[in-house]
């Protein structure tokens, strides 16, 4: 089975294309990182396949047939910060119970035992009970975000999409967040992240989409991080990327 097919997706914003004709699948069981240079239609991509944003034309599958309607429910998003009104009046428990909403519904209250379920996520997440009743704007930007990865996992999702959820968050986040999704990789979970840190990609990723509006390159990490593909990609500014990445590698 594959946890999703793309086909021949492109999509426009005010007649400009910003993905073209794009063609991927995904087997379950990987952490799949979308990489490129700024503009290159990373969250584009990330939000067509969502049906977030219209696309112009192609197809998206999932679980072999089904269409984003009928599949959404076992697909859990996590925005990039910037999309998250963090004054908004809500805590952190609050949020983490937002995951169970495909389940239960719009107007359905929470039982005492999905609340702690939810709790238990935010411990899965490294967030101790104590956080539960906290403002989220409260909380540093790597609680931030472990509060949102918390909310995927009471979804109790397949697929999980993240647009750039390793940025600007602390080591301690960071390691609490890579441990999780190597956890639920090994559980048949499909995890799609936008990332902008070519440096640790191959510490992240089993797989890369390289995108520059175009599919630059698609597969294994080690076989997409070439010279010619990140040329292909990056233009200019791949030679200083390709020897910074040779050092790194030679230095691993």
């Amino acid at each position: 089975m594959k946890a999703i097919t793309v086909e021949n997706l492109s999509v426009s914003y005010r007649n400009n294309m910003a993905l073209w004709e794009l063609n991927l699948t995904a087997d379950p069981g990987q952490i799949i990182g979308i990489v490129g240079p700024n503009g290159s239609g990373k969250s584009t991509f990330l939000k067509s396949i969502l049906g977030l944003i219209p696309r112009d034309s192609g197809s998206i599958k999932y679980f072999n047939n089904l269409s984003i309607e009928e599949a959404r429910p076992k697909i859990a998003y996590v925005p990039q910060r910037e999309d998250i009104d963090w004054d908004f009046p809500i805590t952190a428990l609050d949020v983490v119970l937002m995951g169970l909403t495909p389940r239960l519904g719009l107007f359905k209250w929470a039982s005492a035992e999905d609340k702690a379920f939810c709790l238990e996520c935010l411990k899965r997440v490294g967030l101790k009970e104590d956080f539960a009743t906290r403002h989220i704007g409260e909380l540093s930007g790597g609680q931030q975000q472990r509060v949102f990865i918390a909310r995927a996992l009471a979804q109790k999702a397949d697929i999980y999409m993240l647009d750039e959820p390793f940025s600007a968050i602390d080591s301690v986040s960071e390691e609490i967040i890579l441990h999780l999704f190597l956890e639920l990789k090994k559980q048949g979970k499909t995890i799609f992240i936008v990332h902008h840190d070519l440096f640790s990609v191959q510490k992240y990723f089993d797989s890369v989409v390289l995108l520059n509006s175009r599919l630059v390159a698609y597969g294994k990490t080690q076989d997409v991080l070439t010279g010619p593909n990140l040329a292909a990609a990056y233009g200019s500014q791949a030679s200083p990327l390709v020897e910074a990445l040779q050092k790194l590698q030679e230095n691993t």
